[in-house]
């Protein structure tokens, strides 16, 4: 009995260690959770982490329809904007233009700083002009930015600090009837940019130039500027030197935000005419110009915009019909509405009224109107 017991012991013992390590084969451990979405709150609003690395991304852009009457607008047929007469004078209707707009904007820490590439790409479908002269319809992509930022350096392609450094104009649609800048801001640039812990920055940088503006030698076009912003508001000024006409211009602003509703600017600019009546950037005609604008918002779903501008015009130089540079007068307004969160939609008029001597010496002018309304999706 004895000798039987210690055998049917030992069978049991070993059918029991067979089976744990049977059952140890068999056993699969649970993974780890993978966390694929992470927010990163450190550059605000819309960043997440791309998963397994330390760069942060932010997603977003926009889906726009504008449609518009008239020729007052700028990039509609304005009355000096020969380039798109066929938009808006040779067919009399409607000018309707849809555009998708797509940003990338990456960032992550480095021993130097923040490393940042950013990228804005459009995809308009429009009216153009194909070779024959023939109007047809098509879809024309621009890339709109493109560029890398580290410790206050940046390179690549954007606007002109000479436009992007006192903050464009107003909030109108057609900000630009008097231009504040060159007719295109597109360049490529290298420029530093200093930011300070008080409300002051700094800005020095080289850039191309675009279209007929490029830089034609070994020499770059030279801007640089400053601003203050306060809580009250702020005060910038930017000059730019062309080297390929040797001319210079300068801008200054000033922002006061007189109530939490209403916002106010003013801004002036001035330069050289020597050896062209127009450069890379001085695009207004004449020495000086000025631009003016308001703000007023009503509640978080309502805005309203004012701009008036001017600029002295030129009878030192003539176009290729023999008038004289004008002198130009514009305004425009709009009320910008929130429909829901995300969708915006923006009537607006524009007025521009010109002067000149014509080649016969005699004092013209002209006047145009135009209005347009945008739908806007953004994301």
């Amino acid at each position: 009995m004895n000798i039987k017991s210690l055998l049917l012991g030992s069978a049991a013992a070993l059918a029991a260690v067979s089976g744990a390590r049977a059952a140890d084969a068999v056993v699969v451990a649970e993974p780890e959770p993978v966390e694929y979405v992470r927010v990163c709150d450190v550059y605000g609003a819309g960043f997440y982490y791309i998963p397994g690395t330390e760069t942060c991304l932010k997603i977003g852009g926009y889906v726009r329809f504008d449609v518009r009457a008239g020729n007052a607008g700028t990039g509609y047929g304005g009355l000096n904007d020969v380039n798109d007469r066929l938009e808006n004078k040779t067919n009399d209707t409607y000018y309707t233009r849809t555009r998708a707009a797509v940003k990338l904007d990456a960032r992550s820490e480095t021993e130097l700083g923040t490393l940042r590439g950013y990228m804005h790409v459009d995809f308009d479908w429009k009216q153009v002009q194909d070779e024959a002269g023939d109007a047809n319809t098509a879809t024309v992509w621009g890339m709109e930015h493109a560029f890398i930022e580290l410790g206050g350096f940046r390179v690549g392609k954007t606007d002109s600090l000479f436009a992007t450094l006192t903050g464009y104009a107003g909030n109108v649609i057609a900000d630009d009837m008097i231009p504040y800048a060159a007719g295109t801001y597109d360049t490529q640039q290298i420029v530093y940019n200093y930011v300070a812990g008080n409300g002051f920055s700094a800005s020095v940088g080289v850039e191309n130039g675009s279209l007929d503006n490029s830089i034609d030698s070994y020499v770059p076009h030279v801007v640089a500027g400053a601003a203050y912003t306060q809580g009250w508001g702020g005060v910038s000024g930017v000059v730019g030197y062309d080297s390929n006409f040797e001319e210079w211009a300068g801008k200054l602003r000033l922002d006061v935000n007189a109530t939490e509703q209403l916002s106010l600017f003013v801004m002036a600019g001035y330069g050289s005419e020597k050896n062209a009546p127009v450069s890379f950037y001085k695009g207004w005609n004449g020495k000086w110009a000025a631009w003016g604008g308001a703000t007023y918002k009503f509640n978080e779903k309502l805005a309203a915009n004012l701009q008036v501008s001017y600029a002295q015009g030129s009878d030192k130089w003539v176009d290729d019909k023999g008038n004289t540079f004008a002198q130009e007068t514009a305004v425009a307004a709009n009320v910008a509405y929130t429909l829901v969160p995300g969708l915006t939609i923006t009537p607006e008029v524009d007025y521009k009224r010109i002067r000149f001597h014509d080649v016969n010496g005699d004092r013209k002018h002209e006047n145009a109107w135009s209005g347009m309304v945008r739908f806007q999706r953004s994301f």
